[in-house]
């Protein structure tokens, strides 16, 4: 019996009308997107019946770009054409690419202008960012084939240890593909919606992240029915990408392989090491064949040991980042309810048994570690939809690293503290430092340290047309604003004016491999040594303020309101707070500062009076003192 369909009055759209939306996990191996279809999210498969789409792309000089399957075969052939693992060197500048440590088999180019990377191809040079839209392009036309529908909305999923750079070139991609982004989600929290922590889970839970060029932690806390992410560490290099490697370096001794081996041998040795691999995640041997150039197959075997002890030091690295994270929530591994495995990585036993070892409790493996975070990030996408309206799960992340602007001396204000939750917005108050100043500067810094050598750039702009004040008069307003993307804008406003100037920080690099983890580090390790320096440099800014603010007076009315020797007395208390402010002594020059303004006291007695006397000039004592009434 057919079902009649029965509208309202006035009701203009379908009660079952349903917005296409869509969740993608854009990944460094290979790439899923999900929807939610008859309230189950599931991820979609293409016309072959696979799920995975390889994260690869072979570019032709005369036709369209083959995505996954289909480009996988020319990696071997042509491996300068086919580009793979693009995820790696998203947001990262052309020096960052060359300084990783990781050899990849592609020709760089840099981009004049910018310092992002272009990897040269047959088809013209391509940027990360483009080879990215090309791969969410085909995830894109499986899911509007499947869903036979334009999609309305996408969520796309980034490691949380993704840089404000990464996160802008993905969102580039997603643009380039003609998607609509409702939201960058950071993977652990898509994996944590998944796995329906949010369903009543209350407590603290710990998702592990290892997908094949990519390592994240996050804490997370639910409670009534509010996800909110407590820290968050990680590596924004380190995946199984690096244990392919090491394995097939371990072929090259074994089969005696030169290092400066072609570009088509060591795409044959990394794919037979990711087999060995993955035939190890179920077997306790794997057999190696390897064609070399001269036309000897070398034959061999890797046993499950012999693994262990090559990737067991990378898995170790993850153990810091995990005790960071825990540090930064406040907690210890006894204070964990659940950990949750995400990343295909983390199909392999040996790094179950690890993650079980260091957290004192065996993970959560039920659902395909592949396909999770793609899955969550369906669910996401279909409540921001608007397919489910009563819906009250609201998600908390958080950003990496502390982010502020330059201030005098070379040092960093900071505005927003890492593990701040997202989406927030901090402003503070600045001013001018000389007289008469019109325009400042603002240099955004991201980083943890107190100079601005220690921390990263991210963008600068100017605030101009500032009326001329004196040094300290003009009130400047800055004022950080990251959306729940992570993405980050600054603006400036002069307060007494209304003047108003603001950039979208949108660098074209981004951090190196271990920079993250390097600032972090340091951070901790420097500690008592920055601070000393960060009052150092502010005692020796109050040193120039003091300076300029006396020379400018001195050069004004100095030789008609001091006598010879007072000119002398302080000229030479000037020169000894040159001369100390050059050196590390803060008491030598804080105690030059206090003479200095000790013997100028009678001066700034005498200014104060002259100028009084100006404006008095020529008028009566009575009209300044006479009262008026204000209605």
């Amino acid at each position: 019996m057919a079902l009649l369909q029965i509208s309202e009055p006035g009701q203009t759209d379908a009660p079952h009308q349903h917005n296409l939306a869509a969740g993608i996990d854009l990944g460094t191996t290979n790439s899923l997107v999900a929807s939610v279809r008859s309230a189950i999210a599931e991820t979609l498969p293409d016309q072959e019946g696979h799920h995975l789409l390889p994260s690869i792309v072979y570019y032709t000089k005369n036709s369209a770009p083959l995505v996954g399957h289909a480009a996988k075969q020319f990696a071997n052939t042509d491996p300068l054409n086919t580009i793979a693992s693009v995820k790696r060197i998203m947001g990262r500048g052309l020096k960052d690419v060359k300084t990783t440590g990781t050899r990849l088999p592609y020709h760089f180019v840099e981009n004049e202008g910018q310092g992002m990377p272009m990897i040269r191809t047959v088809a013209g040079d391509k940027s990360p960012v483009q080879v990215s839209a090309d791969i969410l392009n085909a995830l894109k036309k499986r899911a509007q084939d499947t869903l036979d529908g334009k999609l309305s909305g996408v969520v796309i999923t980034v490691p949380a240890y993704f840089d404000d750079a990464q996160r802008q070139a993905t969102k580039d991609a997603a643009t380039l593909a003609g998607l609509n982004v409702l939201r960058l989600l950071n993977e652990p929290t898509a994996a944590a919606v998944a796995y329906g922590l949010d369903k009543g889970a209350e407590g603290v839970h710990a998702i592990y992240d290892l997908g094949g060029g990519t390592f994240d932690i996050s804490i997370l806390r639910l409670h009534r029915g509010v996800f909110e992410v407590m820290a968050t560490a990680g590596d924004s290099a380190l995946g199984g990408d690096d244990l392919d490697r090491v394995i097939a370096q371990w072929l090259m001794r074994q089969a005696n392989i030169d290092d400066d081996a072609e570009h088509h041998q060591i795409r044959e040795l990394l794919d037979v090491a990711r087999t060995a691999k993955e035939t190890l995640t179920t077997q306790e041997t794997a057999p190696l064949n390897i064609q070399l150039d001269d036309g000897i197959q070398w034959q061999g075997e890797l046993t499950h040991e012999q693994m262990n002890e090559l990737i067991d030091p990378f898995i170790q690295k993850t153990r810091l980042p995990c005790r960071r994270a825990l540090r930064d929530a406040g907690l210890t591994v006894e204070d964990i309810s659940e950990i949750v495995m995400v990343g295909g990585t983390t199909r392999m036993p040996r790094v179950r048994e690890k993650v079980g070892a260091f957290f004192k409790r065996p993970p959560h493996v039920d659902i395909d570690p592949d396909k999770v975070v793609a899955i969550g990030a369906a669910i996401q996408a279909d409540i921001l939809a608007g397919n489910k309206p009563d819906d009250d799960m609201l998600l908390l992340d958080v950003i990496p690293l502390s982010l502020g602007i330059e201030t005098m001396g070379g040092l960093v204000e900071k505005i927003i503290p890492r593990n701040t939750t997202i989406p927030v917005a901090r402003a503070q108050d600045f001013t001018t430092f000389k007289d008469g100043q019109t325009a400042i500067a603002i240099h955004v810094m991201q980083g943890e340290r107190e100079l601005v050598l220690d921390c990263r750039s991210l963008a600068r702009f100017e605030l101009r047309g500032i009326p001329p004040m004196v040094a300290g008069a003009a009130r400047i307003r800055v004022t950080f604003q990251v959306d729940a993307d992570g993405l980050l804008s600054v603006a400036a406003t002069e307060e007494t004016t209304g003047l108003h100037s603001e950039i979208t920080v949108k660098p074209s690099y981004g951090l190196q491999d271990s920079d993250i983890e390097r600032m972090l580090k340091d951070s901790l390790e420097h500690a008592q040594e920055d601070v000393a320096t960060r009052t150092l440099r502010e005692q020796q800014v109050e040193a120039d303020r003091v300076i300029n603010a006396l020379r400018a007076a001195l050069k004004a009315d100095g030789h008609f309101l001091l006598k010879q020797h007072e000119f002398l007395e302080i000229n030479a208390a000037l020169d000894d707070l040159l001369r100390v402010k050059e050196g590390t002594d803060i008491h030598a020059i804080k105690k030059a500062i206090e003479h200095l303004e000790e013997i100028t006291q009678s001066y700034a007695q005498r200014r104060m009076d002259s100028a009084i006397h100006r404006a008095m000039k020529g008028h009566s004592v009575d009209k300044f003192t006479e009262k008026t009434d204000y209605a």
